[in-house]
């Protein structure tokens, strides 16, 4: 059979049920993408399981080993070269910006989320000074009770469920996740959720974004364009820290459509 590359499993991974999706990479066959709670995928992910990351806007792969973590995995690199492809991933800079990835292990395709950022204690001899975090569907933060936003529409993206996801959710979980877009800086995530293009320049602009407080529509509301009350600290590139109260537009077509932001208009009243 022709083997696919690896482009090729992502196109079809979005244009198809993932149920259905099958492709060839590397002469492996790619299984249907779950989206495993993380109560399940503990199991099949054991403390010293070995297993493999494919990162989904890259390609790239490396090997890990869970070391610890009850909510979420805390894994490390297996080998050196695999700390060298996973800072390759996060362009040379080690970061704490969300990722999609895909989890293989025994012949098993699970979605999940990674950051980049060594923290904590490590164990093997691989070049990485502590350990990282992989989150899957239920997966929670040491600092909460619930989902990261950013690592879930991560997932979701893995699964290829983001834009199913998207197109059904209400005004504010579109703002929330226009703001989540930008501060992982996420290309895929922001051409579905922003009515217009958004400047490369102004996206690598923002270093961090934490939306605070939203407003709410009630339901049934049939209006297609709305303006919800926000507010939002900022941390810009050269500039520091700057915060924004006041409105972000939502617009759709019909009450049918889907919501996506007027990002033009709100990033031009945050000067960005």
């Amino acid at each position: 059979m022709k083997k696919l590359s690896i482009v090729s499993l992502f196109l079809m991974l979005y244009l198809v049920s993932p149920i259905k999706m099958y492709s060839m990479v590397d002469d492996e066959i790619g299984l249907p993408i779950q989206m495993l709670p993380w109560k399940e995928a503990k199991e099949h992910l054991p403390k010293f399981k070995k297993f493999t990351v494919l990162d989904v806007d890259t390609g790239k792969r490396f090997d890990v080993q869970r070391r610890a973590g009850s909510e979420h995995a805390d894994v490390q690199p297996l080998t050196k070269e695999d700390t060298k492809t996973m800072k390759e991933i996060y362009n040379g800079k080690w970061s704490w910006k969300r990722r999609a990835i895909i989890v293989i292990s025994d012949g098993e395709w699970i979605a999940a989320s990674m950051h980049g950022m060594p923290h904590g204690a490590g164990a093997l001899s691989n070049n990485f000074p502590g350990h990282f975090c992989i989150h899957f569907f239920g997966s929670t933060t040491h600092r909460t009770n619930s989902m990261d936003l950013s690592h879930k529409l991560m997932i979701l993206k893995a699964a290829g469920k983001l834009d199913e996801y998207m197109a059904i959710s209400d005004p504010e979980k579109v703002s929330a996740a226009f703001i989540a877009g930008l501060k992982q800086q996420d290309a895929y995530l922001l051409s579905l959720v922003a009515l217009n293009k958004i400047d490369d320049k102004a996206i690598r602009s923002i270093e961090n974004v934490k939306l605070t407080s939203i407003g709410h529509l009630e339901n049934g509301n049939t209006a297609l364009v709305v303006n919800l009350p926000i507010q939002v600290d900022w941390y810009i590139k050269n500039k520091g820290k700057k915060s924004y109260r006041g409105s972000i537009r939502l617009v759709r077509f019909s009450p049918l459509d889907p919501w996506q932001v007027d990002a033009k208009n709100f990033l031009l009243k945050n000067r960005i």
